[in-house]
């Protein structure tokens, strides 16, 4: 197998032999300023992360919550494109070669510098899987040839709407893990029914042989522990990067990337934790609440 995949997969089974979920997450590259982003990259993997999904700024995110959605416009106001973010991983590269790191996105910026040289320059980056929330799975054949040839895991989202079909189509051409959606609407909204998740991952895991990870809707120790006893990893955006926009909200401009650092890596290490003793027999009441 090649290296960039072998990292996805490395990094499920590590998880899967300490008996608990990966923990996957999502922060917008260049945000809350460019150079905040890969020493928060490092910062999260110390506090547990074992998949970061970077995302890639857009000025029209129609799947994101306005968190995520004021996370891009800011990025994108400091000049952060598709090119910087591909850099950011390569700088990351430079220290760490283990964690995966999946671009998650729109069309629009690849097909901006082109399919083949957003895959060749990805994998010259060091980028381990791409999301893309607009190529349907059905229409892309040639794009994801290019990816694997290069090594990049194509991964897609799953919903409460998927059908049988879609979901089929998803199990035959996804690599690296599938992203299920676990609520209809935007990042960051709604509220999380666990034992829904639960039947639905079934469904999927009828057509779908990767591992399955749970995002939308989980917002604190609580929500993370109880998708974890059913997901094969937890993905976590919104509450992570309102954490760090609050943190660094009014600080002289040279302490706000280290103040969103700091409380990102601390808010995410209490995610950890409770996914860490989920699986666990006493994991009754281990949740980190001051982490909420």
């Amino acid at each position: 197998m090649a290296q960039h995949t072998d990292r996805i997969a490395a990094a499920f089974d590590r998880a899967a032999q300490q008996q608990r979920a990966a923990l996957i997450p999502y922060i917008a590259a260049g945000n809350p300023l460019p150079e905040t982003t890969v020493p928060l990259m490092h910062a999260l993997v110390k506090a547990g992360a074992d998949v970061i999904e970077l995302g890639i700024p857009f000025s029209d995110p129609m799947a994101d919550g306005p968190v995520i959605q004021r996370a891009a416009e800011h990025a994108i106001a400091q000049g952060i494109g598709l090119r910087h973010v591909l850099a950011m991983v390569a700088d990351f590269r430079k220290q760490d070669q283990v964690t995966p790191i999946v671009l998650m996105g729109y069309a629009n910026p690849i097909e901006n510098i082109g399919q083949q040289a957003f895959a060749e320059q990805a994998a010259l980056a060091g980028v381990d899987g791409l999301l893309t929330v607009d190529y349907p799975p059905e229409e892309i054949d040639d794009f994801v040839g290019l990816l694997n040839k290069h090594h990049i895991a194509p991964i897609f989202l799953l919903a409460p709407t998927s059908t049988e079909e879609r979901i089929r189509a998803v199990g035959k051409i996804a690599r690296g893990y599938v992203y299920y959606v676990s609520l209809n609407g935007v990042t960051g909204a709604g509220h999380l029914d666990t034992a829904d998740v639960a039947t639905r991952l079934k469904g999927i895991r009828k057509h779908v042989a990767l591992p399955v990870g749970v995002g939308f809707g989980i917002s604190d120790a609580k929500s993370a522990q109880s998708i974890s006893l059913v997901a094969d990893a937890v993905v976590i955006g919104s509450k992570l990067i309102d954490t760090m926009t609050k943190a660094a909200a009014g600080l002289p401009y040279a302490e706000q990337s280290q103040a969103a650092i700091d409380a990102g890596a601390s808010w995410l290490a209490g995610i950890r934790q409770a996914i860490d003793v989920a699986r666990a027999p006493s994991a009754d009441a281990t949740v980190a609440g001051g982490h909420r």
